[in-house]
């Protein structure tokens, strides 16, 4: 290889090398972590007419616990819901006994010394503005609260 050659190959392996780290728009990796003890959200689903937490919810609660390892729970909110069908007071104490059921499964899974507000919400918004019921309504939803844990 002639000197030019081998010059002009080590100033193009150069450039590009440059380019790579320099590039004003490049700021880190394209996928980031979630930050740490970010809030966990997620619901836990029902059979119809059912208040009994399966086993997949509760493999989903013991992964929120520890996910939530090393932060410090500042608090839980569990909402229970129930579809359209049948009495308004039926399902309010449908939605009541799912969230009753959820804060249990909640304590058994290592959020017991949380404190848990729950809430029941029954049918109410189980329906659109037309009559038409929304589906997936047989459910509790589930708010942990983290915020990073502090030294003592």
């Amino acid at each position: 290889m002639s000197r030019s050659g081998g010059l002009l190959a080590t100033l193009s392996f150069l450039g590009l090398v440059g380019c790579e780290t320099s590039h004003p728009h490049y700021a880190g990796p394209l996928i980031a972590a979630p930050p740490a003890c970010a809030d966990i959200a997620f619901p836990i689903y029902f059979e119809p007419g059912s208040a009994a937490v399966t086993r997949e919810a509760e493999r989903m609660i013991a992964s929120a616990n520890r996910r939530s390892a090393g932060c410090q729970v500042g608090g839980v909110d569990v909402v229970g819901l129930a579809d359209a069908a049948g009495a308004p007071g039926a399902n309010l104490a449908l939605s009541e006994r799912r969230a009753d059921a959820v804060t249990k499964a909640l304590g058994r899974n290592g959020f017991s010394a949380a404190p848990v507000r729950v809430a029941a919400a029954g049918a109410a918004g189980a329906s659109t503005a037309a009559g038409l019921a929304k589906p997936l309504r047989r459910r509790a939803d589930v708010t942990i609260r983290l915020s990073p844990a502090t030294a003592h």
